[in-house]
């Protein structure tokens, strides 16, 4: 199955896999939500899937796959090079890691090593998920990767002092995106008020201290 929000992705990535004539692809979905609800009804045996999403990124959607069909196998693809997106992903139970734009040989190649059991991850992404376990860290850093990319930046902005129309000016889009971006990221972490937000993203390194400044941006609806 192959999931990606952007639909010549998600065909490019199909018509590599049936043409090497080691796979059926039996489903796509458009977003982490969608393969979320499909991936039981197909049941597929290697499951593709983009780490950056609307609606439900990747590394939510792997690990919610994972607790539904324990043996089906997850490849990430992502265009970023943060190790980060890495280490979570294999927390939430993936198996493989490509770079998004890899050669079509090297996409094949990885999905057959998934498929039979391999691991795909770089070695040094494996010792350090390792030391996250052992010492304790990695829960703590699961928290920020349920954010997707606009939200973390949002969230980013508006903890270093941003308002509102400051940081629509900055990322090109309305006041009222800025403010329903972050009033989803509350949502997801639980978290009633602004306050808080600002004090989480201290304590999750997304602002030092120093840069949030004595009091939280002041916030009304018509910012």
């Amino acid at each position: 199955m192959v999931v990606d929000d952007h639909p010549v992705m998600r065909s490019g990535l199909r018509d590599v896999l049936e043409a090497s004539g080691r796979f059926e692809v039996v489903g796509q979905a458009g977003d982490g939500e969608e393969a979320v609800t499909i991936a039981p009804e197909l049941n597929p045996q290697v499951i593709v899937m983009d780490v950056i999403m609307p609606n439900k990124n990747g590394i939510d959607a792997c690990r919610e796959i994972m607790e539904l069909l324990p043996d089906t196998r997850v490849m990430m693809l992502t265009a970023s090079t943060e190790e980060d997106a890495v280490i979570e992903a294999i927390a939430a139970g993936a198996t493989g890691y490509l770079q998004k734009y890899s050669p079509a040989e090297e996409l094949v190649g990885a999905v057959l090593d998934v498929a039979e059991g391999r691991l795909r991850i770089p070695d040094k992404v494996v010792r350090e998920v390792f030391a996250l376990l052992r010492s304790g860290g990695l829960s703590a850093r699961r928290g920020s990767n349920r954010l997707t990319a606009l939200e973390r930046d949002t969230l980013t902005l508006f903890a270093s002092g941003r308002s509102y129309v400051e940081i629509a000016q900055e990322r090109g889009n309305s006041t009222v995106t800025v403010r329903n971006t972050l009033y989803r990221v509350q949502d997801k972490l639980g978290i009633a008020t602004k306050q808080e937000l600002v004090i989480w993203a201290v304590r999750n390194g997304l602002v030092d201290e120093v840069a949030v400044g004595a009091e939280v941006p002041p916030v009304t609806e018509g910012q």
